[in-house]
C-alpha cells in the first residue's frame, strides 16, 4: 500500500504544470486581495489599530483552506489518469487488492494535500509579516497544523469521492475549473458573508469545508484582533466576527468551534467510507 503511495507521489510531484495548478488557486486570491480586494475590505478600517494586520490575516486563513481543497483535487488527478490510460484495469487484473490501491491513493492524497498546504501556510506567514504583521504564536501555531491536517482529511475525502465519478482527463479538467472558480466563494473570501443574500450565505455555511475557513480565521485573526477591538463592546466584536465568517451564525444560534470540528470529522468519516465504497465496487464491463 504504501509503496503504490510512493508511486502516486512520484507521478504527482513530476508532473510540475499539476503541482503548479494545485497553487495556482493561492496565487490568483493572493493577486486579487493585493490588488483589488485589499482596498474593498479596509474600507471603513481606517484608524483602527492593527486593521492591516487582521483583514491580511483573514484572507489568508480562508486561503488556507482553499489550499486543502484545489490540493487534493489535484492529487487525485492521479485516479483519473490511471483509467483514461488503462492502468486501472491492468492493477486490477494485478495480483494487488483493491485495498492496497484504495489505500494508496488516500494516502498520497492526504500527504500531497498536507505538504502542498505547508507551502502554502508558509507563504501566508510571510505575507503578513511582510505587510507588518506578525508571526503565529507558538500555540497558534499548533492549532493551525492540526486544523491543516483535519481540513485536508475532509477535503481529501470529498475529492476522492468526487473523482470516482470522473473516467477522463477532459471531464476531471472540467470539474476542476469549476470548483476552482467556485471555492473562493464558497469560502466567503472574496466578499464578506455578511453582505451576501441570505440564501448564499445558508449555502457557504452548509459547505462543511467552509467550516475549515472558520476554523483557521479564528485562529490567525485571535491576535490582531485583540489589538484592534481592544475594549470594545462583545457585542460589536461578535457582529464583526459573523460579518466576515469568523463565527457562523444560524438563527440565533452561534455555531461553536467544537462543532466544527465535529463536522470536518463526519464529513471525513463520510465520504471516505463513500469513496471506499464506490472504488472497491466491482468495476461493470
Amino acid at each position: 500500500m504504501f509503496t503504490f503511495a510512493m508511486r502516486n507521489l512520484k507521478l504527482f510531484f513530476r508532473d510540475r504544470p499539476a503541482v503548479f495548478f494545485s497553487l495556482l488557486a493561492v496565487f490568483i486570491i493572493i493577486g486579487l486581495y493585493v490588488l483589488f480586494l485589499g482596498e474593498t475590505v479596509m474600507g471603513g478600517l481606517e484608524g483602527i489599530p492593527g486593521a492591516r494586520f487582521m483583514m491580511d490575516s483573514w484572507i489568508m486563513a480562508g486561503l488556507m483552506a482553499v489550499t486543502t481543497v484545489t490540493t487534493t483535487m489535484g492529487a487525485v488527478g492521479v485516479v483519473v489518469d490511471d483509467k483514461a490510460k488503462g492502468i486501472a484495469k491492468d492493477f486490477l487484473t494485478s495480483p494487488l487488492k483493491r485495498t492496497t490501491l484504495v489505500g494508496g491513493y488516500l494516502i498520497s492524497t492526504l500527504v500531497v494535500g498536507v505538504i502542498m498546504s505547508l507551502v502554502a501556510f508558509v507563504m501566508a506567514e510571510l505575507y503578513i509579516v511582510g505587510s507588518g504583521g506578525d508571526f503565529l504564536p507558538w500555540a497558534n501555531l499548533l492549532k493551525v497544523l492540526g486544523l491543516l491536517v483535519l481540513s485536508t482529511m475532509a477535503s481529501g475525502a470529498m475529492m476522492f469521492f468526487l473523482v470516482s465519478f470522473f473516467k477522463t482527463q477532459n471531464s476531471f479538467g472540467v470539474a476542476s475549473t469549476v470548483l476552482g472558480t467556485l471555492i473562493g466563494f464558497l469560502m466567503g473570501i472574496y466578499v464578506p458573508i455578511g453582505v451576501l443574500p441570505g440564501a448564499v450565505q445558508t449555502v457557504i455555511k452548509i459547505f462543511p469545508i467552509s467550516h475549515a475557513a472558520a476554523l483557521f480565521r479564528q485562529v490567525f485573526m485571535e491576535v490582531p484582533m485583540d489589538i484592534s477591538f481592544v475594549g470594545a463592546p462583545s457585542e460589536m466584536v461578535l457582529g464583526f466576527q459573523a460579518n466576515l465568517g469568523v463565527i457562523y451564525q444560524i438563527g440565533d444560534h452561534t455555531v461553536s468551534s467544537l462543532t466544527s470540528v465535529l463536522i470536518l470529522v463526519c464529513t471525513s468519516l463520510l465520504f471516505f467510507a463513500l469513496g471506499v465504497w464506490k472504488m472497491m465496487r466491482p468495476s461493470k464491463r
